[in-house]
């Protein structure tokens, strides 16, 4: 048998080479989905919450357009942000979902959110009823919601802090203790603070500070206000 009529008899029998596959990318469905991004259209938004909600409650598009009087069709695309929902459709879906309309645009708020860092050395000393008395509050938060919803300070006190002023102010505090031991009054009645220790009391009744342990005292005070 001749070279090239061998050559030619092995080319035939060689195993052809597998030719590989791209297999798209899937996006995830149900409530593990990719949410939108708080630069998100409004309706799209509204939309991507109405779709969660539904999932975890396992309601499909047709039980959810039977609930709502609204077709299928029109839900899916208010769903996926093809169409806005006029406020007495968004009333219709979330009755039909057994939520409030206001429990949707907080949960729509919430994705449309902003983070803050507020670093150490960029924390603000601001000056408050205790400053005079020796104590120091840094505010930990600058943005504290639409209505002053909350304040959060990191409080300090030394040996200098003397005096010991009452306060009384709307809302409810909590005082997580986190350095030195302090004795904090609450009405009539006081309570021994130290490191770890949690403290959370109605802000119209007088409270503040009663004696210092230690020589320091430091510890986290936030103020929730009412609605």
């Amino acid at each position: 048998m001749s070279a090239a009529k061998s050559k030619k008899s092995s080319a035939k029998t060689a195993p052809k080479k597998a030719r590989s596959k791209t297999v798209p990318a899937v996006e995830p469905e149900g409530p593990y989905a990719k949410t939108e991004t708080a630069t998100a259209p409004l309706e799209k938004r509204i939309g991507e919450v109405i779709r969660q909600r539904r999932l975890s409650a396992n309601v499909t598009l047709a039980a959810l357009g039977l609930g709502s009087g609204m077709s299928s069709a029109m839900l899916s695309r208010i769903e996926n942000g093809m169409a806005s929902a006029s406020l007495d459709s968004l009333d219709r879906i979330c009755s039909a979902l057994g939520i409030a309309m206001a429990d949707l645009f907080q949960e729509v708020d919430q994705k449309s959110g902003e983070a803050q860092l507020i670093k150490r050395e960029e924390q603000m000393e601001v000056v408050r009823v205790g400053t005079k008395y020796g104590y120091s509050y840094s505010l930990l938060s600058y943005n504290r919601g639409p209505r002053k919803s909350f304040e959060p300070f990191l409080v300090e006190m030394t040996e200098q802090s003397e005096a010991w002023p009452r306060f009384s102010h709307p809302g409810t505090e909590f005082i997580f203790m986190l350095e030195g031991s302090l004795e904090y009054r609450f009405g009539d009645k006081t309570y021994l603070l130290e490191p770890g220790d949690a403290l959370t009391f109605a802000g119209n009744v007088l409270h503040g500070p009663e004696r210092m342990v230690d020589n320091n005292a430091k510890f986290i005070s936030i103020i929730v206000y009412a609605d």
